[in-house]
């Protein structure tokens, strides 16, 4: 709702693309220049507190947005805080995962947080589009504000099934890149972590998506915007499959078959004119993708040691922002040079054969069996 609501003021005000563009630089820059920093908090201090603390940022970024001019340069300073916030609770949060469920129920919570987050997704521009056209960005600003208190009390009611390690290293320059260091050592999380990276890099479609609707499928803004939840709904859809079936054995060459069918959905949505058949492959496209980061994400929990799960976390979170950001830069350039049909075509083409080098070369990849 927040994305949505600050696009629009920044838009009406500017009718600038440029600004508009830089909303999301705004954003990722916290996650790529304190990630390694805010995985040694959450390894170091206890996470429940930071997670408090970082949510009482989000809480003040939102006073200005009630109160203030929402000129561009308050709008950005907002974002940015609430994005550094973020940067600093994604780690403790997710480092703290396995301490506050049962034994045994991980993949199954992974499972249910990622179709929490889809639904919201899928939900939250739709409800803020129809807040706005009837009141205005204001009453946005007020949901999300009381949004944000209301996440704080859940924090503030968390509480340990088993206690995290309380062996905390002293601070030291090396102990920031130590969660770097434990990811290039262990293959399996190196070549699960790349595989998403360059998927994500070369396969992603939804920065060309307005163009689709525009050119190719003459879609209209209606179009668009069924095109753009068609991937959550897929990813919503295939979450609440998952967690109603049995665990996924064979991590390792699911993974692989996922991914892969994410590259050939994309392939057929690149080359489709037909709207019902893209809306099917951007489907299929949310729905590997959902299998995709719940694989990841147990294999992130399970196979990292709780003393430095949140440096991991955090440094698995750079990958996650960069490639997604810089994913939209190079589907950008490459259909200005190529057009939007060969990049998002193209892009599926380079995932599939970015699977085969992995499946080649990372052994520990192919035989990964979930604990």
């Amino acid at each position: 709702m927040l994305s949505l609501a600050v696009s629009w003021d920044l838009y009406t005000q500017t009718r600038s693309a440029l600004v508009l563009g830089n909303v999301g630089f705004v954003q990722v820059a916290p996650f790529l220049f304190f990630a390694l920093i805010a995985g040694h908090v959450a390894d170091r201090y206890d996470r429940r507190r930071t997670m408090v603390i970082t949510q009482m940022l989000a809480l003040a970024s939102s006073v200005p947005l009630l109160i203030g001019s929402r000129s561009v340069a308050v709008i950005y300073a907002c974002l940015f805080f609430l994005a550094l916030g973020r940067a600093f609770q994604w780690p403790a949060r997710q480092a703290l995962l396995q301490h506050i469920i049962e034994p045994g129920t991980l993949s199954n919570a992974i499972t249910w947080n990622s179709s929490a987050q889809e639904t919201s997704s899928i939900t939250g521009p739709a409800v803020a589009g129809l807040i706005l056209a009837v009141t205005g960005s204001s009453v946005v600003y007020l949901i999300f504000a009381l949004c944000a208190a209301c996440a704080l009390a859940c924090f503030f009611a968390i509480g340990y099934r088993s206690a995290p390690a309380g062996d905390r290293p002293a601070p030291t320059g090396k102990s920031l890149l130590e969660g770097m260091h434990f990811v290039w050592n262990n293959k399996l999380i190196l070549s699960a972590i790349s595989l998403d990276l360059f998927a994500v890099l070369f396969g992603g479609a939804t920065a060309l998506l307005p163009i689709y609707a525009a050119d190719i499928l003459h879609a209209g803004a209606r179009g668009l915007g069924w095109l753009r939840t068609a991937p959550s709904v897929g990813s919503v859809m295939m979450a609440l499959t998952l967690a109603h079936l049995p665990r996924i054995r064979a991590a390792g060459k699911a993974l692989l078959w996922t991914v892969a069918g994410f590259g050939a959905a994309t392939i057929l949505f690149g080359i489709s004119r037909n709207l019902w058949l893209s809306l099917a492959m951007l489907f299929l496209v949310g729905a590997f993708d959902n299998v995709s980061v719940v694989l990841r994400q147990s294999l992130l929990q399970t196979k990292t040691p709780d003393y430095v799960r949140g440096r991991v976390l955090a440094f698995s979170s750079i990958f996650i922002s960069s490639s997604n950001q810089f994913g939209a830069v190079e589907s950008g350039w490459t259909a200005a040079w190529f057009g939007p049909v060969i990049s998002v075509a193209g892009g599926g083409v380079a995932t599939i054969v970015i699977v085969l080098i992995c499946a080649a070369l990372s052994a520990p990849l192919r035989h990964w069996k979930s604990d």
